[in-house]
Formats: structure tokens, sequence, C-alpha cells
């Protein structure tokens, strides 16, 4: 995602569309790119910086961590801004920075239930009574023992 200075006015530009391309960069076979970056961001210059804005967002194509069917989950980051030290050159990258904020919008355990759509056939639907999860605890015999008098 790159920005040309000579086009941002000084009341500053709204940017919208998508970016093509594996700018993500993802190097795991579980997560895959499904859809172009999408991006509406607004831009300005002040104080020798550019600033921008906006929503920045990505469909992806994941693997769930229970049943390892595929699914695809949308990933939007609403609040994303950055401010980059200007250095002189025309061209401002902000590919970096855009993939940073999405990668860190990732699901650590995706699910592919997320949704509430579909449910997990990895999930088993378990449902523990109190006597069951008694005769588990092991500290239930030791319980029942009472402490001998002086």
């Amino acid at each position: 995602m790159k920005i040309h200075l000579r086009q941002v006015p000084l009341e500053g530009l709204h940017l919208e569309g998508e970016e093509h391309g594996d700018i993500l960069d993802l190097r795991d076979e579980k997560v895959r790119q499904a859809s172009p970056v999408r991006y509406s961001l607004d831009v300005g210059v002040s104080d020798g910086g550019l600033f921008a804005t906006g929503t920045v967002g990505v469909d992806l194509d994941l693997e769930c961590v229970c049943c390892l069917e595929r699914f695809q989950l949308p990933i939007t980051v609403p609040d994303f801004a950055v401010q980059v030290e200007l250095n002189g050159a025309e061209l401002v990258d902000l590919t970096d920075q855009v993939r940073e904020d999405i990668l860190l919008a990732l699901p650590p355990y995706p699910h592919c239930d997320w949704d509430g759509t579909r449910t997990c056939a990895g999930v088993r639907n378990v449902t523990i009574t109190r006597e069951a999860s008694e005769q588990k605890n092991p500290w239930t015999e030791l319980d029942k023992l009472t402490k001998p008098k002086d």
C-alpha cells in the first residue's frame, strides 16, 4: 500500500479500495489469504509525518483447531491508525503496518463455529453431573476421612 505524497492535498485525502497480491506474506499452510486486502483510509500530512486512519480488512481461509476443516474468516481492523515520519521520499509504503495490524487480529485458536452458523464436528457436547465430577475427584475419598481424636 503505497501513498504518493504529492497526491495528498493540505486538507487530506480519503482512499478506498483493494490491494491485490499477497501483501500479508503468510507462510503457514493453515492460514491463506482468500481475498484482496480492503481499505478505507483518511490520509494527511502534518508536522513532517504522514498519518492514516480508518479500516483495513481481509478474508482468510483458516483451519479449525478442533475439527481441522477449512473455513473462511473475515478479519477487520476497524481502528487502523499509523503515523510515518517523512524522510524526503515521494512514496510512503504502509504495507508493513497494514500487515502487522491484520496479523495481530488473527485468532490464536481459530474455530469454524466462530459466527454460530455451523457446529464444529470436533466439539462434543458433554454435560458433567455433580456426581460424575465428584467421582473423578481424587480428594473426594480423603474428604470423607475425619481427624483422629486426641
